[in-house]
């Protein structure tokens, strides 16, 4: 009996998109954008953000910003530290793609990455308990009155995502955010875009809520702007964009008085995690709300 020649298997690949909502979703528009995915590999086709994308990512991050932020403050820890570990267990794929986009081998440069992603991570499940009580606290007033004053999340908060380094960077604008109790609507420059939207489906697997962050890959032309001028997106946070850029999204952003934090770099590679991680950048996007409660009463 002859045997049947068995024929070379086809190899599966992989379909990026964009996260929004909880869901893993194409632009509605239909385009997409071909990027390279490292020397020796086949382009790849990453959706391209529309308008329309945007302003639902901000429906999907208001609805979730209340609950988010009324959660315990270490259950939102301990969502961070799941979202660590998630990482933590695909450090080797993360390494590759690195290494592959920057058309090398997986060397030093591209593991020193995934781990500092990682430890910016942990260092950050670990303030949402801790930061009240070092913004906070009792202030004293001369009259009978106790006044008390706690940090609040500010709301929903646009960030615009380094092209380098695309996971730190990325890591180091998202956690400071979500930390604080907000929620967070990212676009991600086509440079970041691969990586950005696998960080997605570290996210949608570490119990992160729906809506919580949404990622946007390689948005259109004008994309920073409707979201600079967008009335439902309480504050923006920029790094390493042009002088151009900042003037428009501090002219839109006015108009809504929009809190705007524009940060000339990302972090370096050559910093320890305790460089980065810092509750100053929480402090950024919260609110300080002080009560007055009569003593005796």
């Amino acid at each position: 009996m002859a045997t049947r020649k068995i024929p070379a298997r086809l190899a599966v690949r992989k379909t990026l998109k964009m996260y929004s909502g909880g869901a893993f979703i194409r632009s509605e528009s239909g385009r997409v954008l071909p990027l390279s995915a490292g020397k020796g590999e086949p382009v790849v086709n990453v959706p391209e953000a529309s308008r329309k994308d945007l302003r639902n990512a901000v429906v999907a991050a208001r609805k979730a910003q209340t609950g988010w932020a009324g959660r315990t403050a270490f259950n939102q820890s301990q969502i961070l530290y799941r979202a660590a570990e998630m990482l933590e267990g695909r450090r080797e794929s993360f390494i590759a793609r690195l290494a592959a986009t920057g058309g090398r081998k997986a060397d030093e440069t591209a593991r020193r990455e995934v781990d500092l992603a990682i430890d910016v991570l942990v260092g950050y499940a670990g303030w949402p308990d801790k930061i009240g009580q070092v913004f906070g606290g009792t202030n004293p007033v001369a009259a009978p009155f106790f006044n008390i004053t706690s940090p609040e999340a500010l709301g929903v908060v646009g960030i615009v995502a380094p092209a380098t380094p695309p996971l730190l960077g990325l890591v180091a604008s998202i956690a400071p955010v979500i930390a604080g109790g907000n929620t967070c609507v990212v676009l991600l420059p086509a440079e970041a875009s691969l990586i950005g939207l696998e960080l997605g489906e570290v996210l949608a697997t570490s119990d992160l809520p729906g809506g919580v962050v949404n990622l946007l890959s390689a948005p259109q032309a004008g994309t920073l702007a409707h979201l600079a001028g967008h009335a439902d997106v309480d504050g923006l946070l920029a790094t390493a964009i042009t002088a151009e850029d900042h003037r428009e999204i501090e002219t839109l952003g006015a108009e809504t008085l929009k809190r705007i934090v524009v940060l000339p770099e990302a972090p370096g590679m050559d910093q320890a995690p305790a460089d980065i991680v810092s509750p100053y950048r929480m402090l950024s996007f919260l609110e300080m709300k002080t009560a007055w409660h009569p003593i005796g009463v």
